[in-house]
């Protein structure tokens, strides 16, 4: 059997992107930063989401797409907290764009101060897909081992933020937040990083001091561009 190599000399993903770019500054305007959310599978992105809820109560709102394979036990978790939409790909192993436009449908295009997207635990394939998002946080846990920038650089690449998660565990585990701070900024020398302990509540006070910094400044950038109009 011939084979044939055909060069397709385009972003396959073009459209994609330029429909992210659409949304991401339709939502800036209204006044949601939107935040998404990746990390390996059982980092502890849900319990990062309930702490946040819980410190944002009643003075910030905020709403999440949670992204999973199957089930919806992380959107059951969460709904007591916040208005929740639940995204199954049914296999696939990270989130497209399409499906969040349909999880802001089924929430009712909710105008919130924060639209966190939970995406599917994976390091590899979420990376390379836009989803509108402002901000681009990536979670380790100490229980993962910290050799994991050096081996997925590029979801290092393309995250502002770095999450170290169950900094109670650290004790009982082979981990050194130095070690993975320097592969990390190796990568990314500008990458903000965070510890945390979410189940007791620790470090969250400071990773949520930096949503609302960083909330603050998508609207003074829209209010400035307002104004320049």
């Amino acid at each position: 059997m011939n084979q044939r190599t055909i060069i397709v000399k385009k972003d396959i993903q073009a459209d994609q992107k330029a429909d992210a770019a659409v949304l991401r500054e339709q939502l800036g305007r209204r006044g949601t930063l939107v935040v998404n959310l990746l990390s390996s599978p059982g980092a502890g992105k849900t319990t990062l989401l309930e702490a946040t809820a819980q410190e944002f109560a009643g003075r910030r709102s905020m709403a999440v797409l949670v992204g999973d394979l199957e089930t919806d036990r992380d959107a059951q978790r969460l709904a007591p907290l916040v208005p929740v939409a639940q995204l199954t790909t049914g296999g696939a192993c990270h989130l497209e764009l399409p499906l969040v436009q349909r999880g802001l449908q089924a929430l009712g295009d909710p105008a919130v101060d924060f639209l966190f997207i939970e995406n599917i635990g994976n390091l590899v394939c979420p990376a390379s897909h836009d989803l509108a998002e402002h901000l681009r946080v990536v979670l380790i846990s100490t229980t993962e081992g910290d050799d994991k920038p050096g081996k997925y650089p590029k979801m290092f690449r393309t995250s502002q933020v770095m999450v170290i998660t169950k900094l109670d565990l650290l004790p009982h585990v082979p981990f050194s937040v130095d070690a993975v701070t320097e592969d990390a900024r190796r990568i990314h020398p500008e990458l903000d990083v965070f510890t945390n302990c979410a189940l007791k509540g620790e470090g969250v006070s400071d990773w949520c001091d930096y949503l609302e910094q960083q909330h603050q400044q998508l609207l003074a950038r829209y209010h400035a561009t307002a104004g320049n109009h």
